[in-house]
Protein backbone atom coordinates (compact mmCIF):
# COMPACT_ATOMS: atom_id res chain seq x y z
CA UNK A 1 0.00 0.00 0.00
CA UNK A 2 1.75 3.13 -0.79
CA UNK A 3 1.25 6.37 0.97
CA UNK A 4 -0.17 8.40 -1.81
CA UNK A 5 -2.56 5.55 -2.32
CA UNK A 6 -3.29 5.70 1.88
CA UNK A 7 -3.77 9.49 1.84
CA UNK A 8 -6.05 9.80 -1.42
CA UNK A 9 -9.16 11.43 -0.51
CA UNK A 10 -10.93 8.80 -1.49
CA UNK A 11 -8.72 6.82 1.27
CA UNK A 12 -9.66 9.36 4.60
CA UNK A 13 -12.26 6.68 5.92
CA UNK A 14 -9.60 3.87 5.79
CA UNK A 15 -6.95 5.84 7.19
CA UNK A 16 -9.32 6.84 10.36
CA UNK A 17 -10.01 3.21 10.53
CA UNK A 18 -6.45 2.19 10.58
CA UNK A 19 -5.95 4.75 12.96
CA UNK A 20 -8.43 3.81 15.25
CA UNK A 21 -7.10 0.45 14.62
CA UNK A 22 -3.11 1.63 16.25
CA UNK A 23 -5.09 4.16 18.89
CA UNK A 24 -6.71 0.71 20.44
CA UNK A 25 -3.84 -1.53 20.12
CA UNK A 26 -1.75 1.24 21.90
CA UNK A 27 -4.01 1.18 24.55
CA UNK A 28 -3.57 -2.58 25.08
CA UNK A 29 0.22 -2.01 24.92
CA UNK A 30 -0.05 0.54 27.61
CA UNK A 31 -2.75 -1.34 29.96
CA UNK A 32 -1.21 -5.00 29.60
CA UNK A 33 2.67 -4.18 28.37
CA UNK A 34 2.29 -6.10 24.98
CA UNK A 35 -0.40 -6.82 22.61
CA UNK A 36 0.13 -3.68 20.08
CA UNK A 37 1.37 -5.90 17.22
CA UNK A 38 -1.02 -8.52 17.46
CA UNK A 39 -4.08 -6.65 18.15
CA UNK A 40 -3.23 -4.66 15.40
CA UNK A 41 -2.59 -7.39 12.87
CA UNK A 42 -5.52 -8.53 14.06
CA UNK A 43 -7.75 -5.66 13.26
CA UNK A 44 -5.73 -4.06 10.49
CA UNK A 45 -6.82 -7.96 8.93
CA UNK A 46 -10.22 -6.99 8.51
CA UNK A 47 -9.73 -4.14 6.34
CA UNK A 48 -6.64 -5.52 3.80
CA UNK A 49 -4.20 -8.09 3.35
CA UNK A 50 -2.06 -9.30 5.75
CA UNK A 51 0.89 -8.21 3.65
CA UNK A 52 -0.23 -4.60 3.85
CA UNK A 53 -0.89 -4.62 7.60
CA UNK A 54 2.31 -5.79 8.36
CA UNK A 55 3.70 -3.51 6.15
CA UNK A 56 1.80 -0.47 8.20
CA UNK A 57 2.53 -2.06 11.61
CA UNK A 58 6.36 -2.09 11.47
CA UNK A 59 7.31 1.71 12.75
CA UNK A 60 4.81 1.85 15.16
CA UNK A 61 5.89 -1.72 16.97
CA UNK A 62 9.66 -0.62 16.49
CA UNK A 63 9.29 2.73 17.98
CA UNK A 64 7.06 1.15 21.32
CA UNK A 65 9.22 -1.66 21.62
CA UNK A 66 12.44 0.55 21.19
CA UNK A 67 10.94 2.16 24.44
CA UNK A 68 10.62 -1.28 26.15
CA UNK A 69 14.05 -2.23 26.13
CA UNK A 70 15.08 0.52 28.17
CA UNK A 71 16.98 0.52 30.74
CA UNK A 72 20.23 0.08 28.64
CA UNK A 73 22.48 -0.47 31.91
CA UNK A 74 20.48 -3.85 32.00
CA UNK A 75 19.98 -4.99 28.65
CA UNK A 76 23.78 -7.14 28.75
CA UNK A 77 22.08 -9.51 31.32
CA UNK A 78 18.84 -9.68 29.24
CA UNK A 79 20.65 -10.75 26.36
CA UNK A 80 22.73 -12.93 27.48
CA UNK A 81 19.82 -15.10 28.37
CA UNK A 82 17.76 -14.48 24.98
CA UNK A 83 20.42 -13.98 22.93
CA UNK A 84 20.59 -17.51 21.03
CA UNK A 85 16.93 -17.15 21.00
CA UNK A 86 17.04 -14.17 19.00
CA UNK A 87 19.50 -15.47 16.15
CA UNK A 88 16.90 -18.16 15.88
CA UNK A 89 13.83 -15.44 15.00
CA UNK A 90 16.08 -13.94 12.08
CA UNK A 91 16.91 -17.16 10.76
CA UNK A 92 13.04 -18.42 10.94
CA UNK A 93 12.07 -15.04 9.65
CA UNK A 94 13.91 -14.43 7.02
CA UNK A 95 13.85 -18.49 5.93
CA UNK A 96 10.01 -18.08 6.26
CA UNK A 97 10.19 -15.56 3.88
CA UNK A 98 12.13 -17.00 1.17
CA UNK A 99 10.02 -19.70 1.47
CA UNK A 100 6.21 -18.50 1.84
CA UNK A 101 6.96 -14.91 -0.05
CA UNK A 102 4.56 -12.11 1.53
CA UNK A 103 1.66 -12.88 3.73
CA UNK A 104 -0.87 -13.05 1.12
CA UNK A 105 -4.33 -14.84 0.65
CA UNK A 106 -6.44 -17.05 2.32
CA UNK A 107 -3.70 -19.61 3.64
CA UNK A 108 -2.18 -16.46 5.69
CA UNK A 109 -5.61 -15.57 6.91
CA UNK A 110 -6.02 -18.71 8.21
CA UNK A 111 -2.60 -18.79 9.65
CA UNK A 112 -3.29 -15.58 11.16
CA UNK A 113 -6.70 -17.02 12.87
CA UNK A 114 -4.67 -20.52 14.14
CA UNK A 115 -2.03 -17.59 15.80
CA UNK A 116 -4.19 -15.73 17.42
CA UNK A 117 -6.25 -18.52 18.73
CA UNK A 118 -2.97 -20.09 20.07
CA UNK A 119 -1.47 -16.99 21.52
CA UNK A 120 -5.47 -16.55 23.51
CA UNK A 121 -5.73 -20.31 24.39
CA UNK A 122 -2.24 -20.14 26.37
CA UNK A 123 -3.11 -16.89 27.90
CA UNK A 124 -6.59 -17.82 29.23
CA UNK A 125 -5.31 -21.22 30.62
CA UNK A 126 -3.22 -19.97 32.87
CA UNK A 127 -0.47 -22.58 31.78
CA UNK A 128 3.09 -22.61 33.25
CA UNK A 129 6.03 -23.92 32.52
CA UNK A 130 10.00 -23.29 33.41
CA UNK A 131 12.75 -23.75 30.99
CA UNK A 132 15.94 -25.51 32.95
CA UNK A 133 18.96 -22.89 32.75
CA UNK A 134 20.60 -25.61 30.95
CA UNK A 135 18.30 -26.14 28.50
CA UNK A 136 17.73 -22.87 27.21
CA UNK A 137 20.69 -22.98 25.07
CA UNK A 138 18.84 -25.31 22.82
CA UNK A 139 15.56 -24.21 23.63
CA UNK A 140 16.09 -20.25 22.88
CA UNK A 141 17.22 -21.09 18.77
CA UNK A 142 14.46 -23.17 18.19
CA UNK A 143 11.70 -21.42 19.60
CA UNK A 144 13.23 -18.30 18.10
CA UNK A 145 13.19 -19.81 14.74
CA UNK A 146 9.45 -21.19 15.55
CA UNK A 147 8.70 -17.60 16.32
CA UNK A 148 10.07 -16.38 12.87
CA UNK A 149 8.59 -19.02 10.88
CA UNK A 150 5.32 -17.62 12.21
CA UNK A 151 5.89 -14.07 11.86
CA UNK A 152 7.01 -14.71 8.02
CA UNK A 153 3.50 -16.62 7.58
CA UNK A 154 1.23 -13.63 9.94
CA UNK A 155 3.16 -10.65 10.98
CA UNK A 156 2.39 -11.59 14.60
CA UNK A 157 5.45 -12.37 16.95
CA UNK A 158 4.05 -13.02 20.27
CA UNK A 159 3.85 -16.94 19.39
CA UNK A 160 5.91 -19.12 20.92
CA UNK A 161 7.99 -16.06 21.72
CA UNK A 162 6.23 -14.82 24.39
CA UNK A 163 5.24 -18.60 26.45
CA UNK A 164 9.43 -18.64 25.93
CA UNK A 165 10.22 -15.89 27.38
CA UNK A 166 7.57 -16.21 30.57
CA UNK A 167 9.55 -19.79 30.90
CA UNK A 168 12.46 -18.82 32.08
CA UNK A 169 11.54 -17.37 34.73
CA UNK A 170 12.71 -13.86 34.50
CA UNK A 171 12.22 -11.02 37.48
CA UNK A 172 9.45 -8.90 36.55
CA UNK A 173 11.16 -5.91 34.72
CA UNK A 174 13.56 -8.09 32.85
CA UNK A 175 10.66 -10.09 31.12
CA UNK A 176 9.47 -6.62 29.97
CA UNK A 177 12.68 -5.84 28.69
CA UNK A 178 13.31 -8.96 27.49
CA UNK A 179 9.99 -9.03 25.56
CA UNK A 180 10.83 -5.57 23.81
CA UNK A 181 14.24 -6.51 22.90
CA UNK A 182 12.30 -9.74 21.22
CA UNK A 183 9.53 -7.66 19.98
CA UNK A 184 12.41 -5.30 18.39
CA UNK A 185 14.50 -7.86 16.23
CA UNK A 186 11.63 -9.58 15.40
CA UNK A 187 9.88 -6.23 13.74
CA UNK A 188 13.10 -5.59 12.10
CA UNK A 189 13.62 -8.97 10.86
CA UNK A 190 10.02 -8.93 9.32
CA UNK A 191 10.65 -5.28 7.71
CA UNK A 192 13.77 -7.14 6.26
CA UNK A 193 11.84 -10.11 4.95
CA UNK A 194 9.03 -7.74 3.59
CA UNK A 195 11.63 -6.08 1.57
CA UNK A 196 12.93 -9.11 -0.05
CA UNK A 197 9.36 -9.86 -1.24
CA UNK A 198 8.38 -6.24 -2.54
CA UNK A 199 6.26 -5.64 -0.06
CA UNK A 200 7.84 -2.97 2.08
CA UNK A 201 9.34 0.20 0.60
CA UNK A 202 9.54 3.82 1.36
CA UNK A 203 6.04 4.92 0.58
CA UNK A 204 4.89 1.41 3.06
CA UNK A 205 7.43 3.28 5.45
CA UNK A 206 5.71 6.33 5.21
CA UNK A 207 2.22 5.37 6.02
CA UNK A 208 3.52 3.46 8.97
CA UNK A 209 5.18 6.65 10.47
CA UNK A 210 2.03 8.50 10.43
CA UNK A 211 0.25 5.43 12.28
CA UNK A 212 3.03 6.14 15.08
CA UNK A 213 0.57 9.23 16.74
CA UNK A 214 -2.17 7.16 17.47
CA UNK A 215 -0.28 4.33 18.88
CA UNK A 216 1.69 6.21 21.22
CA UNK A 217 -1.70 8.19 22.61
CA UNK A 218 -3.12 4.90 22.80
CA UNK A 219 0.09 3.93 24.82
CA UNK A 220 -0.42 6.96 26.64
CA UNK A 221 -3.80 6.36 27.22
CA UNK A 222 -3.96 2.62 28.11
CA UNK A 223 -1.33 3.70 30.91
CA UNK A 224 -3.74 5.91 32.39
CA UNK A 225 -6.40 3.63 32.23
CA UNK A 226 -4.51 0.76 34.15
CA UNK A 227 -4.56 2.72 37.05
CA UNK A 228 -8.15 2.51 37.50
CA UNK A 229 -8.70 -1.04 36.63
CA UNK A 230 -7.83 -4.13 37.07
CA UNK A 231 -5.11 -5.08 34.80
CA UNK A 232 -6.05 -9.16 35.09
CA UNK A 233 -9.73 -8.63 33.80
CA UNK A 234 -8.67 -6.23 30.72
CA UNK A 235 -6.29 -8.85 29.86
CA UNK A 236 -9.01 -11.51 30.06
CA UNK A 237 -11.11 -9.28 28.10
CA UNK A 238 -8.09 -8.61 25.31
CA UNK A 239 -7.72 -12.32 25.00
CA UNK A 240 -10.73 -13.20 24.74
CA UNK A 241 -11.73 -10.74 21.97
CA UNK A 242 -8.36 -11.99 20.05
CA UNK A 243 -9.94 -15.32 20.39
CA UNK A 244 -13.46 -14.46 19.11
CA UNK A 245 -11.69 -12.56 15.89
CA UNK A 246 -9.23 -15.50 15.35
CA UNK A 247 -12.23 -18.23 14.86
CA UNK A 248 -13.57 -14.90 12.57
CA UNK A 249 -10.95 -14.95 10.68
CA UNK A 250 -10.50 -18.36 9.68
CA UNK A 251 -14.43 -18.79 9.04
CA UNK A 252 -14.63 -16.00 6.31
CA UNK A 253 -11.35 -17.25 4.92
Amino acid sequence: MASSDLFSFSSWPLVLAIAGVFLAAGVVKGVVGLGLPTVAMALLALLMPPAQAAALLIVPSLATNLWQMCPVATLPGVLRRIGGMQVGVCVGTLGGAWMLGAPAGAWATVSLGAALIAYALWGLSGASIRVPARAEWVWGPLVGMLTGLVTAATGVFAVPAVPYLQALGLPREALIQAMGVSFTVSTLALAAGLMMNGSYDIASAGASFWMLAPALLGMALGQGLRKTMSPQVFRRVFLGSLLLLGGYLIATA
